[in-house]
């Protein structure tokens, strides 16, 4: 069955409102592309202004930025409790959207939209359910991954698939180069779905849970290479983590990080590292680990 009775006329959807949650750049670009195709959300809610810089300024999100040159009223709660929840069903919203907003949905308030809350995932669900789905996928060695546009329950990515859209990682592909492709597609994949699902056009298809992985939070420590493991391992470490943590070996006691790297001939190279305590600094040469032992064995 379609999640809603269809609407008798497309002026319907101009009457839906919506609340829009989120808050890294990663939640802004998908909604500056929302607001591109009319989607205008009747409430913001992010997290609240947080320290950044050497001064530790208090300086609000991308998302609260967006919103406020674009007018539309915000809430920043510390937490969703009862208060919360209370303040955003207020404005007695139809659905919500959610990408990258850093809490979980507790059911009363998921409980809130008649139609439900709609969330962008970063994999092929139920692969890589969690917070790192981009960076588990390179881990894998996958070849291939994707954007789901899924409808959210109580368990984390557990919801039924409004959306899917494939996307091949290229070999030499690191999650800096990655990343800003599934944001795109991402983006647009929402604003594709949107019409179709809120319209009633759109069957929800429940994940096979048996297939479900799960991809958890970063610590620095997961960027140590390990000597040990096989040099494909170690490349799509270096890779997963181009962007975020990093990746690093020790050397004479000191910690070596690793800027720019390749991978050649079944070796990974370290082409730029940036010593404990120097600057960045020119190093080609093979990480020795154990020889290459790809995902077929070889």
């Amino acid at each position: 069955m379609p999640p809603h009775p269809n609407p008798s006329n497309e002026g319907r959807l101009t009457s839906l409102t919506f609340v829009y949650f989120g808050t890294p750049r990663v939640a802004s670009e998908t909604l500056a592309t929302l607001l591109e195709r009319g989607f205008v959300p009747a409430l913001v809610v992010t997290s609240p202004d947080a320290p950044t810089g050497r001064g530790l300024a208090l300086t609000p999100s991308p998302v609260k930025e967006l919103a406020l040159a674009k007018n539309i009223p915000i809430l920043t709660p510390e937490k969703l409790d009862a208060a919360a929840i209370a303040a955003i069903a207020a404005y007695h919203d139809d659905y919500a959207v959610c990408v990258a907003y850093g809490k979980i949905f507790p059911e009363e308030l998921i409980a809130q939209f008649s139609l439900g809350v709609l969330n962008v995932h970063y994999s092929l669900l139920p692969k890589y359910r969690g917070a790192t789905p981009l960076e588990g996928a390179l881990l894998a060695g996958e070849r291939e991954t994707g954007v789901t546009v899924q409808k959210m329950v109580k368990e984390l990515d557990a919801g039924d698939i409004l959306a899917q859209e494939h996307v091949t990682i290229l070999p030499e592909e690191t999650a800096r180069e990655l990343r800003p492709r599934l944001i795109a597609l991402g983006a647009k994949l929402l604003a594709d779905t949107l019409p179709p699902y809120l319209t009633g056009d759109i069957t929800p298809t429940p994940q096979d849970t048996s297939l479900a992985t799960r991809s958890g939070k970063l610590k620095k420590e997961d960027g140590l290479l390990d000597r040990d493991a096989p040099a494909e391992e170690n490349w799509n470490k270096y890779r997963a983590y181009a962007d975020s943590i990093g990746t690093y070996f020790f050397e004479n006691g000191k910690r070596i990080k690793i800027t720019v790297a390749s991978f050649k001939n079944g070796q990974f190279v370290i082409e730029r590292v940036i010593p404990e305590g120097k600057r960045d600094r020119s190093r080609p040469r093979a990480f020795h680990s154990s020889p290459r032992r790809g995902r077929d064995g070889r």
